[in-house]
This record gives structure tokens, sequence and C-alpha cells, in this order.
């Protein structure tokens, strides 16, 4: 199922295509139209931090991430993260999207793109682990149909040493067919 899973996705001039190190610089010129951003992210991609942080993404064995292409330029990444292929589930996270694109449909178009693939390569159960602190990214899952399971107390350490509160989202394979 995870061979089918990440592969590079496509929908016009969207294209997600496997993180690799050909996309760091893409990637940090992203990041770097942001920097506030990173104070409700588990791990920063800020300038005194990014290096650090994509080494880590791309190397960490649990993580399928990608570079979120538009119009052939990196806007953002994203990825596949706990993947359990006994349990048919998988969270969407460690996503980051250009200001300019905010607010446009462009994540609602990202993430059905990867919601709809994901429910067709056998996956039943998507989650999205989300800061309680952000409210934007949380509105934006609610957006789609993903329902707030409740909330992972302490369940980890940020890179500012914050004890961060998690809420849970899911959305069902059966839920995303009937929407």
């Amino acid at each position: 199922m995870l061979d089918r899973l990440y592969v590079p996705l496509t929908d016009g001039d969207l294209i997600l295509n496997k993180l690799t190190e050909a996309h760091r610089e893409g990637l940090r010129a992203a990041c770097t139209q942001d920097d506030a951003v990173w104070q409700v992210y588990s791990s920063s991609f800020d300038p005194d931090h990014f290096d650090v942080s994509f080494a880590g993404l791309i190397g960490h064995s649990s993580r399928m991430p990608y570079a979120i292409m538009h119009h052939g330029t990196v806007v953002g990444m994203t990825a596949w993260l706990r993947a359990d292929v006994s349990a048919q589930t998988v969270e969407i996270g460690n996503s980051f999207i250009a200001p300019a694109l905010r607010s446009t449909g462009f994540n609602r178009r990202l993430k059905t793109l990867m919601l709809d693939h994901a429910f067709a390569a056998g996956i039943r159960r998507v989650e999205f682990r989300i800061d309680e602190r952000n409210a934007r990214s949380q509105a934006a899952v609610r957006k789609l149909g993903a329902i707030k399971e409740g909330v992972l107390r302490a369940e980890r350490v940020t890179w500012t040493g914050h004890v961060r509160d998690t809420g849970l989202f899911s959305i069902l394979a059966d839920e995303w067919g009937n929407r």
C-alpha cells in the first residue's frame, strides 16, 4: 500500500513531487515568506533552523514528504506521516503553503488531491494533528469535513520548548465518498 501511496500527484498546475535535495533552495525561499508561522509548528523551517529541519524531514523513515509545486515553483511542503498499513490509516501533516496562496482555494485543491489519492490507494482513515493554537489550520481541515475527535494533551514539545496540546481530526473513507 505504501508504494501506491507515496507517488507523485498532479492536478493541473499543482504538482506534488517527492521532496528531495533538489527542492532545498526552492523550499527555503518559500518558507522565508512567513517567519512568524513557525511559532505554532513542531519544528521550524525559518532561516536559522531550515537546514536541520529539512535534513530531518527527508531523512526520517516514517515521513513521506512532498514538495508542493505551482507553475513549476516550490511553494511549500506536505507529507504522509504515521502510515499504518495494517490499520489502513495515515496522517497528512508537516504542511506549509506560501502566504500568497493561502485563502485562494489552493490548500483545498491540495488536500482534496491527497485525500482522493489516499482513499483510492486503500486508506480508510486520514488524520490531521494540529497545534491547538493553530486556528487557521483547524478551520481549513474542518472545511474539508474533518471531525475533531479530541485533544491529545501535552502531546509533544515543540522546537521552542512549548509543551503542545494537539487537536486530533480525521476523515473516514466513507465520509469522503459521501461528500
